[in-house]
C-alpha cells in the first residue's frame, strides 16, 4: 500500500479548510494544525500556501495528462477529464479565484503547466526533442485561451456542460495543433 507524502497530507489539509473559509483567510498554522504537522514540515516542503495550490493542481494536471500514446480518442479524453477536474473542483478553484489577489498569478502559473504540459505531449506526438517557435506560440495562445475560459467557467460566466467545455477546447485548437490530436 502506498503512504500519502508530506505535501499531499498538508494539500489535502489545506483544500478541507477551503471547503469551510475563504483561502485568503488560511493560514499555514491551520493547515498544519488541521493535518497534525509542525510549520517547519509545511515549509520544508512549500514556499508558502501558493506554492503549494501550484503543486497540488500541476500533480492533478499530469494525472490527466499522463499518457503514452495520444492520439485524437485519447487527447478527447484528456480534454473531457480536465473539465471533469473543473467541475468536481469548481467550489474550490472558485475559492481561489474570489479569495486571493492571485488569479492574476494562477492564471499565469496554470497557462505555464498547460505548456509545458502541450509541449511534452506534442513531442512525443510528433517524435521531435524540440519544437519551433511558431509551434510553442500556438500552444501558449492556446493554453492561455482555455485557461482564461475555464476560469470564465468556472466562475459561472459561461452556461455549459462539462462536455460541451470539452469540446469548446477541442474545436479551438489551432489547425498545426489539430493535425496531432484529432
Amino acid at each position: 500500500m502506498r503512504r500519502k507524502t508530506a505535501r499531499e497530507i498538508l494539500a489535502d489539509s489545506f483544500r478541507e479548510l477551503a471547503q469551510e473559509k475563504p483561502i485568503d483567510k488560511i493560514t499555514v498554522r491551520e493547515i498544519t494544525e488541521n493535518c497534525g504537522y509542525s510549520q517547519a514540515t509545511f515549509y520544508r516542503q512549500f514556499k508558502d500556501k501558493y506554492a503549494l495550490i501550484a503543486w497540488d493542481y500541476t500533480r492533478d494536471m499530469k494525472a490527466i495528462s499522463e499518457r503514452e500514446e495520444v492520439d485524437a480518442a485519447s487527447f478527447r479524453l484528456m480534454l473531457s477529464k480536465g473539465a471533469a477536474y473543473c467541475e468536481e473542483h469548481r467550489s474550490y478553484l472558485a475559492n481561489l479565484f474570489l479569495h486571493t489577489g492571485g488569479y492574476d498569478s494562477f492564471v499565469s502559473n496554470m497557462t505555464e503547466i498547460h505548456v509545458n504540459n502541450l509541449m511534452r505531449i506534442l513531442q512525443r506526438v510528433a517524435g521531435v526533442d524540440a519544437l519551433d517557435e511558431r509551434t510553442v506560440a500556438l500552444i501558449r495562445v492556446y493554453s492561455l485561451g482555455t485557461v482564461l475560459f475555464s476560469c470564465e467557467w468556472i466562475l459561472g460566466k459561461h452556461d455549459m456542460t462539462r462536455e460541451e467545455l470539452a469540446e469548446v477546447y477541442e474545436d479551438s485548437l489551432p489547425p498545426l495543433l489539430r493535425k496531432y490530436f484529432v
